[in-house]
């Protein structure tokens, strides 16, 4: 008898192994929740890696943040941070300038514009979260974020 995620992709023979049915599960999941994510966001013009960064710069303050750290801190990794960069500078989002010690490093600050844009996503993705998850207990939440920090962490 198929899996359900088998029968979610119409798969028609069975995985290759459990890994790879994780791993694809994985995968599928996080397709599922970031779809409403993104729907949410729509309104704002954003995308995910752009509210991502957007964020990632207002908790840094006012000294602002390099590339470098923008892309450590971001959920998921983007190779071209700078052009990320580019789009919300565009929008008047974001206001880059070069460091006073290094001028080759760049430092990225949030504008006031953006703090009044993530305003009213403060109280809505956390609802959105709630909502999505909200048929499992906190003990299977408790767990799930455990299970899933395991699956990140490297065999040793």
């Amino acid at each position: 008898m198929p899996t359900a995620l088998a029968r979610d992709l119409q798969q028609r023979k069975p995985f290759a192994n459990l890994e790879e049915e994780v791993f694809l599960n994985v995968l599928r999941t996080g397709d599922v929740l970031l779809q409403r994510e993104a729907q949410a966001l729509r309104a704002t013009e954003l995308t995910f890696a752009q509210y991502n960064v957007l964020r990632i710069l207002r908790g840094a303050g006012p000294q602002g943040a390099t590339c470098g750290e923008v892309g450590e801190r971001m959920v998921n990794r983007d190779p071209d941070v700078t052009r990320l960069l580019d789009r919300l500078e565009a929008r008047e989002l974001v206001r880059r300038s070069r460091h006073a010690q290094d001028r080759r490093v760049v430092v990225a600050v949030i504008t006031a514009k953006a703090l009044v844009l993530l305003k009213p996503l403060d109280a809505a993705v956390p609802r959105l979260h709630r909502e999505q998850l909200a048929h499992m207990s906190r003990a299977q939440l408790e767990l799930l974020a455990k299970l899933l920090v395991l699956a990140r962490t490297p065999a040793s």
